[in-house]
């Protein structure tokens, strides 16, 4: 059955059924009625991010329930930029005529299992029909406080002449997933493991909150590629920044698979979900500490107006082929 046979009601009603039975803390009014309603006496955090099939990922290539987690996973990484907790999520469906009701299922499964990981409750949302497949998800979390009141947030416009740079995990492995699926690479271990970054991002929570604690007040999530994210913080900055290739965390299956790009798709490829970290070294020293997991200096800031230099092992400037993700230029610049 696909999904012109049940009525837009019918649909909402069975994938009502799907969510778990118990209401979150502060949830009101949840799927049912025209608005979901909840309260919340906290800083509220707020961000929205759509999937479409055949842009962000392939339909017939990877599972409903992988989409449905990746969708979630990637608003729940802009909460984790800020150094907040997620919350409540609404989702927008646009679903094709012919779509089988078992794929939304599915999807829904995937969104359910990452929302239960994250301590997200799925609020409320939309069903539309449209002519191809896309899931917008909009989604709350809540900022910490400090001691006088006001929200400590990872801001983009926070680094300074002086601070070191850091991510939170390897890069690459995502463009690596992709690659394979484009290519319809043999699923060896390796392989495997790169789809799995691509379609199963782990968003740093943990390492935002982390970061807050120990006094971070500079951070973004690798999206659209280091060095396009990095080049969003040296612009709200106001400064420039160093990025030392070698030091590049680039995952083993990455190098083992696609030797030759390695780098270019640490540094360029986006979807990672890592956090970029900036800030005095003893900060990192400290975050790094709270989490139990090392943070990997990569570079630093430097006075300037926006820009961000990639050096080799020698101090030479170096050009990265894939600069970052664009929707507006057509994906890849």
């Amino acid at each position: 059955m696909d999904v012109s046979g049940p009525s837009e009601f019918a649909l909402i009603e069975r994938l009502r059924a799907a969510l778990p039975k118990h209401a979150a803390n502060g949830l009101v009014v949840g799927i049912g009625d025209d608005a979901a309603a909840w309260r919340s006496p906290a800083y509220t955090l707020a961000t929205t991010d759509t999937m479409v099939a055949g842009v962000h990922f392939l339909p017939g290539r990877v599972s409903w329930r992988d989409a449905g987690w990746k969708a979630l996973a990637a608003n729940i990484s802009d909460i984790a930029a800020m150094g907040g907790t997620p919350a409540f999520a609404l989702v927008t469906l646009c679903l094709p005529p012919d779509t089988p009701v078992e794929a939304v299922d599915e999807l829904y499964a995937g969104l359910i299992e990452c929302a239960g990981v994250y301590g997200v409750t799925i609020a409320g949302g939309d069903i539309v029909t449209a002519p191809v497949f896309g899931i917008t998800i909009a989604l709350t979390g809540e900022a910490a406080v400090a001691a006088d009141g006001s929200p400590l947030l990872l801001r983009r416009e926070a680094a300074r002449a002086g601070d070191a740079i850091a991510v939170t995990g390897p890069l690459g492995g995502s463009a690596g997933g992709l690659r394979a699926l484009l290519d319809d690479a043999p699923l060896t271990p390796d392989i495997a493991w790169l789809i799995e970054r691509h379609m199963r991002p782990r968003p740093r929570v943990d390492a935002g909150q982390a970061a807050i604690a120990a006094g971070v007040r500079c951070g973004i999530d690798i999206s659209d590629g280091l060095v396009q994210d990095l080049g969003h913080v040296c612009a709200a900055s106001g400064v420039d920044a160093e990025l030392w290739l070698p030091s590049v965390p680039a995952p083993p299956e990455l190098s083992a698979c696609f030797p030759d790009d390695a780098i270019n798709m640490a540094t360029g490829g986006g979807e990672d979900y890592e956090l970029l970290l900036v800030a005095p070294e003893a900060a990192l020293a400290h975050a790094s500490d709270l989490l139990g997991t090392p943070l990997t200096r990569i570079g630093r800031v430097l006075e300037g107006a926006g820009r961000v230099r990639a050096l080799d092992a020698g101090g030479g400037e170096m050009q990265i082929e894939l600069a970052g993700w664009d929707h507006l230029t057509q994906g890849r610049r």
